[in-house]
């Protein structure tokens, strides 16, 4: 294939599809009335229900959808090596590069409905190991849970709580001076959590996942996801994952209502100290 046709294969996620035919969601995972290519001469149609919320399709035209996907090699947090698919959307509902990573099983998940993890980025966290959040071990700790039983993680490009790097890094100067977390936001001219799960919900629904468990111990994704028409089956809180650098941050979230798991593979909860 030449660089050419590979590229605009990136339009309809498949070397041999005609233009405007989409090859995804997957078998178990497809919206009503989708054709999956492959399956008779004009493809065979599936008749599985699939919500769709008019304040959802309203807000995005058409509808989101996938627009290229590629697998590729990951190494876990406990050193076991494994493949991930990666999800690349148009028309969500910002332009920024979000991404939905499908992990272990995820066409067919452990009890039918795919474990979801919705992860905003934290580059001090995720990439920096950072011990002033809990980002990166909650980063970890979902990729192997959701591993283990098929699903995805949703990578939004929400830093800072919506802000942006530089401005949390200036919230880290305020936090250094005596305010919390949610002060310093706020301080600095923001709303205390900035962030907006229309784009997740807009991602699960290109993926064909309107039924999902969450990890979450943050409420708001949980609302937010059902407002939108997501399905939320159960919602399961990562674990706490303190340091002496990030105790009064843990203390802060907890106060605010989040939960946090008294063990990783528990649905005990603890209020964060």
């Amino acid at each position: 294939m030449t660089c050419r046709a590979f590229a605009a294969t990136l339009m309809t996620g498949c070397p041999r599809a005609r233009p405007g035919t989409r090859v995804w969601p997957p078998h178990g995972f497809v919206r009503a009335g989708h054709r999956v290519p492959g399956h008779g001469a004009g493809g065979s149609k599936v008749s599985a229900s699939m919500p769709s919320p008019s304040d959802l399709t309203d807000a995005v035209g058409s509808g989101p959808e996938v627009r290229a996907q590629v697998e590729v090699p990951i190494d876990l947090a406990d050193g076991v090596e494994a493949p991930a698919m990666l999800f690349t959307f148009r028309g969500l509902a910002n332009s920024a590069e979000h991404l939905a990573v499908g992990l272990g099983s995820f066409r067919h998940p452990v009890g039918g409905v795919p474990l979801v993890r919705i992860h905003s980025e934290c580059m001090t966290g995720d990439v920096l190991g950072s011990r002033r959040c809990d980002c990166g071990p909650q980063l970890d700790e979902a990729m192997r849970r959701i591993h283990a039983r098929g699903g995805f993680l949703l990578y939004l490009r929400q830093e800072g709580r919506g802000i942006g790097l530089y401005s949390k890094l200036d919230a880290y100067l305020l936090r250094d001076h005596g305010l919390d977390t949610f002060e310093a936001n706020l301080a600095l001219g923001y709303a205390e959590d900035g962030r907006d799960y229309r784009v997740a919900a807009e991602m699960l629904l290109a993926l064909g996942a309107a039924g999902i468990d969450l990890l979450t111990g943050n409420p708001t994704k949980t609302r937010q996801l059902t407002e939108l028409g997501i399905e939320v089956d159960r919602v399961l809180s990562t674990a706490l994952h303190s340091t002496p650098s990030n105790l009064h941050y843990l203390r802060t979230k907890a106060a605010r209502g989040h939960q946090f798991a008294v063990a990783d593979d528990s649905d005990s909860t603890c209020p964060g100290d």
